[in-house]
């Protein structure tokens, strides 16, 4: 396997210490691998530095950003670069024919550069494998910030899981675990019925006025406005809130302060807690994503 990318260019743009970890694996792979965004001395041996975007783009048969991808105005995720990381329409308009283009959640523009310019465009943070995978040190993550920022142990503690799609999963069995009273609050009864059998209790969103006012601390997971002023009104002084959900999250922060509710936004915790770990996951999941795309080409080139 550590040929199978050979001879194919990979454009690497920003990202932490997860992206080195996924530029070694393509480098193994065989792949040719140009780098933007990190110091010379970060990037792995036979990795080539490009100085620009635009230089690591030109030709590129596949373009991998981070996860986080980049803000409304372009700019890209890239905690070692000094200054802003600006994806273009030039550097996009250099990359080779029929490219494709990884990130995990891709703004409007990006889309829009998508079928203007003919490149596949692979949006990954909903691939079930990469999101069950980092569900886990997003769990640990968030287990670390709750003992830090409270003066109880989880064990005894009364906690609140709400939304249960991947990350709820694992975040309600690791509070499990550890021996404390979790509640799981979804709309799917699916959901519910499953929060039943890892033995946690449930409860629907018109619940959670109680819930605030009784419990130590809450995960929110759901990717949408859902604890508001009116609800926060509701909750105990002493409970803490962490977030997380992609931001702006699903908590009002501004009514949080204003009530004296410590309320923590806690997205992107993969690289944040465990880089190593999730930069294992990435090298694991991204190669065989650009490989299923490729196989497909081919398919297409065969039988079209």
């Amino acid at each position: 396997m550590s040929s199978v990318l050979s001879g194919l260019k990979i454009a690497v743009l920003g990202g932490d210490a997860r992206e080195l970890i996924l530029v070694a694996e393509l480098v193994k792979m065989g792949a040719t691998v140009v780098v933007a965004g990190f110091p010379s001395d970060m990037i792995s041996p036979g990795a080539c530095m490009a100085h620009s975007i635009e230089e690591a783009c030109q030709d590129a048969e596949v373009v991998v950003m981070p996860l986080p991808g980049t803000n409304p105005q372009g700019v890209i995720r890239a905690v070692y670069h000094q200054g802003q990381l600006q994806l273009s329409e030039k550097a996009i308009r250099s990359i080779a024919a029929h490219a494709i283009v990884i990130i995990g959640t891709a703004r409007p523009f990006l889309k829009q550069w998508s079928e203007k310019h003919g490149f596949t465009l692979l949006e990954i943070n909903d691939d079930d494998e990469l999101a069950i995978l980092n569900s886990i040190p997003t769990a640990e993550g968030a287990l670390q910030i709750a003992m830090e920022e409270t003066s109880i142990t989880i064990h005894g503690s009364r906690s609140c899981v709400i939304g249960f799609g991947r990350v709820g999963v694992s975040m309600a069995r690791a509070l499990k675990a550890l021996g404390s009273d979790v509640c799981v609050v979804a709309r799917n009864k699916g959901q519910l019925a499953r929060a039943y059998e890892m033995g946690c209790r449930r409860a629907e969103f018109s619940s959670l006025p109680g819930i605030l006012a009784q419990y130590d601390l809450v995960f929110n997971t759901a990717p949408a406005m859902v604890l508001n002023r009116e609800l926060l009104q509701h909750a105990r002084p002493e409970i803490v809130i962490i977030d997380l959900a992609n931001q702006p999250g699903g908590t009002d922060f501004e009514a949080a302060n204003d009530l004296g509710i410590k309320a923590i936004l806690a997205p992107g915790l993969p690289g944040k807690v465990a880089p190593t770990s999730a930069g294992r996951i990435l090298a694991e999941v991204v190669p065989r994503r650009i490989i299923r795309e490729l196989s497909k080409a081919d398919s297409k080139l065969l039988f079209g």
